[in-house]
């Protein structure tokens, strides 16, 4: 079985629509949306062809209307592009993101599999990287041949002894330096990280066009070219 894993989509459907894996499920780790501007075809892809789709903590935020952060930064792209979000989806749309699971755990494949968007502990706010002693601190108790989780937009696979922890990047906005869209591919029990190059421009044109306030659409525009931190 190959098994497609995604996470971190920011409603970036250029990069989306870039990953013509073939593939007999796919796992969606959360945040489908922000950060981008157009979350309506990422929604509909994600309901169309996700075996199991979880929230992520932008999926939580927008559906369930939670006021726009202020400030500086992501903060401030979060707060104008959820504010776009609310002009742009229907409430189908919403309803959708706000039934997502906060995790799930199921087979495939003879291999069980534990979804969460950050950690077990904290599953859509915890941020942490590829330590391999604080994630078997932050795994125990969990039964589970792959762990599979998204949020810090960093891409990596760690062997924990019984557990697999596979984080598949962000599709949407990598924060490694690798502007590339950021996925995973499970198969035969094997870990594939992958990148695809896709149309930038495309997407950047989207930001400019979405009418967002200069400083936010110059800070997603940096972040999308060069796969950085802001």
């Amino acid at each position: 079985m190959r098994i497609l894993l995604l996470a971190d989509i920011h409603a970036n459907w250029s990069a989306l629509s870039a990953i013509r894996e073939p593939f007999d499920a796919c796992l969606i780790l959360g945040d489908i949306v922000e950060y981008g501007v157009e979350p309506a075809p990422c929604i509909e892809w994600a309901r169309q062809y996700g075996t199991v789709v979880i929230r992520g903590n932008h999926d939580h935020s927008a559906s369930q209307r939670v006021p726009p952060p202020t400030g500086h930064g992501l903060r401030a792209l979060a707060g104008a592009t959820r504010q776009q979000h609310w002009n742009v989806l229907s409430p189908t749309h919403l309803k959708y993101l706000s039934r997502l699971p906060v995790s799930q755990t199921l087979e495939l494949d003879s291999k069980k599999f534990h979804l969460v968007h950050a950690t077990p502990r904290d599953p859509m706010d915890e941020y942490l990287a590829a330590d391999p002693e604080t994630w078997k601190a932050r795994l125990a108790g969990i039964d589970a041949d792959f762990v599979c989780v998204g949020h810090t937009h960093l891409q990596f696979h760690l062997n924990l002894g019984k557990i697999q922890l596979v984080n598949p990047g962000s599709v949407g906005q990598p924060r490694d330096g690798d502007p590339r869209a950021a996925y995973a591919i499970i198969e035969n029990g094997q870990v594939q990280l992958k990148r695809v190059e896709y149309d930038i421009d495309a997407a950047v044109s989207a930001l400019k066009d979405a009418n967002l306030p200069p400083e936010v659409t110059e800070l997603a525009e940096s972040m999308l070219r060069t796969g950085g931190r802001p």
